[in-house]
């Protein structure tokens, strides 16, 4: 089981400030690429902050991971979601539970990273 320590300290930053990450993924086919997205919850809390100035950073936050496979051709276009499939989510209530969903899933936390560092199309 992977723990806590297994995330590259930016990543683990970057998920306790409420930003999203990205890890490409084997896809079912030549034709596809697919992608793991984690989305940290955000409440309130977080709502203040922002219009205060500020990011709140929370090591208790929940999270949502989404496994999604597009059509490799499409990625770059403004039509990415024809042909986009959800293969798999779930719901983590905290980054243990996190590293427990992205261990069923087989995917690791050194996999990650920004959104723009990728080539996701959301």
């Amino acid at each position: 089981m992977k723990h806590r320590s297994d995330w590259p300290t930016d990543k683990l930053t970057a998920l306790r400030l409420g930003r999203r990450l990205v890890a490409e993924v084997p896809a079912s086919s030549p034709e596809r690429c697919a992608f793991v997205d984690v989305r940290p919850g955000q409440d309130g809390r977080d709502a203040r902050a922002r219009d205060e100035g500020w990011v709140r950073s929370d090591a208790g936050r929940p999270f949502r991971l989404e496994h999604w496979e597009y059509d490799r051709s499409r990625v770059d276009g403004f039509d990415h979601d024809i042909g986009a499939a959800l293969i798999r989510s779930a719901d983590a209530a905290d980054e243990a539970g996190l590293l427990a969903v992205l261990g069923e899933w087989g995917v690791g936390p050194s996999l990650f990273v920004h959104p723009w560092e990728s080539g996701d199309p959301k």
